[in-house]
């Protein structure tokens, strides 16, 4: 069993910031499960692996052996968060709400223990409160410290709009973790002044206020902008076996180490080992592979984990092999084999040997229906059917 200290190591893996650290300890300490609460507006039903940097928090605690809350803002998702927006957001409808519901909780299960989860809504509490419940928790707060808000500031400066209900929002989020007493709050960076409003109205009514988590924005495939649908930089956690594979493998180098710090569930000293591997030169692909294998298996098991690669664009695994497939004899010019680079620019599969070196990178490479392996040479006399990338395909004959 884990110290509290171990505990908190865990749980810091990856977090931007801990309000407070010392309280949280001193809760670990207490060694009761501690009610550790993440909401989500079903305002998107198709999530992405940016959406799951919160999930996988939620699922450490889970693991630790605390209670995980997962809250569907079904009263507060007809309101619309204003995080983050210069303009008033336009509001769900009922059967909206419900429907995005719904499909959240069929793609937060594959992150979550479903026997472990507490699924609630916050309709239930909300959608009892009276008109004077709603002005008596509006006493809480005032305008001035709510126009503290950089959305609000900004669109108050700018002479924007901002209506009425739209300060309810934190309010009503506040509120939630009131109505369920929560020990731990986690959330993105973005979503800091509704976290720390529940610890403000913890405080108010009576109760000890939460500790709030606040997890990082994740960069998108581009490694520059935030992970989102609109900007194609995603990996949608319906996504295709192989469409996972092909997107992993094609995410700058750069971003190998965040994604294992916030996606991957393998332990800090093991991503720290690949990372020296890679310094002493291991082939980049070769980690982004044990990554997409981890992240494909999640959400679709491990056996198609095992054989996205062949989904991947690789015709010769789907029986696609063209009839007319070029045939190619090559010289070896003496030698007894033939590294792979040279053997793709010989083929006539790639341009020059650079494109080589980057389709190779990619995992883009296939010999004889199986990806290529790290060092791969070919030996006179051997022909093998290779493709590179998605079209380039030839049976490669290498003669002494």
């Amino acid at each position: 069993m884990m110290t509290p200290e171990q505990q908190l190591a865990l749980i810091k893996r990856g977090c931007d910031e801990l309000i407070q650290e010392d309280e949280l300890l001193e809760r670990l300490r207490e060694g009761r499960p501690l009610r550790v609460k993440a909401g989500f507006d079903p305002t998107a039903p198709d999530l992405h692996l940016g959406h799951t940097v919160l999930m996988n928090k939620l699922r450490v605690f889970q693991d630790l052996g605390h209670e995980a809350i997962f809250l569907i803002g079904d009263f507060t998702g007809m309101i619309g968060d204003p995080t983050g927006k210069n303009v008033t957001r336009k509001p769900l409808t009922r059967e909206q709400v419900l429907e995005n519901a719904r499909s959240y909780r069929e793609q937060v299960f594959k992150i979550l223990d479903p026997e472990r989860t507490r699924v609630v809504f916050n309709s239930d509490w909300m959608g009892q409160r009276t008109a004077a419940d709603i002005i008596a928790l509006a006493s809480h707060y005032t305008v001035t410290r709510m126009l503290e808000r950089d959305d609000f500031s900004k669109r108050f400066a700018g002479q924007q709009p901002i209506s009425i209900h739209e300060f309810l929002y934190p309010l009503l989020q506040g509120y939630d973790s009131v109505a369920l007493e929560a020990d731990v709050e986690l959330g993105g960076t973005d979503q800091k002044f509704n976290l720390l409003m529940g610890r403000t109205l913890q405080s108010r009514y009576g109760q000890r206020p939460q500790v709030v988590l606040t997890m990082p924005i994740l960069e998108g495939l581009d490694g520059v902008q935030k992970m989102s649908k609109s900007l194609g930089n995603y990996i949608g956690v319906s996504d295709l076996p192989g469409e996972m594979f092909q997107k992993l493998l094609s995410m700058p180098d750069s971003l190998i180490w965040r994604y294992f710090e916030l996606l991957s569930f393998r332990p800090m000293a093991e991503v720290e080992a690949y990372r020296i591997e890679a310094v002493a030169g291991r082939n980049p692909q070769e980690i982004k592979k044990i990554l997409a294998d981890e992240i494909i298996a999640r959400f679709h098991g491990a056996d198609a984990a095992a054989t996205a690669y062949k989904a991947a664009g690789n015709v010769l695994a789907k029986g696609e092999i063209p009839d007319d497939i070029p045939e190619v004899e090559i010289d070896a010019l003496g030698q007894p084999d033939l590294p792979l680079i040279a053997v793709l620019n010989k083929a006539g599969l790639v341009k020059n040997s650079a494109a080589a070196k980057d389709v190779i990178q990619r995992g883009a490479v296939f010999i004889d229906g199986e990806l290529a392996p790290q060092g791969f040479r070919m030996g006179v006399g051997a022909t093998h059917v290779i493709q590179a990338g998605k079209k380039a395909i030839a049976r490669v004959r290498l003669v002494g």
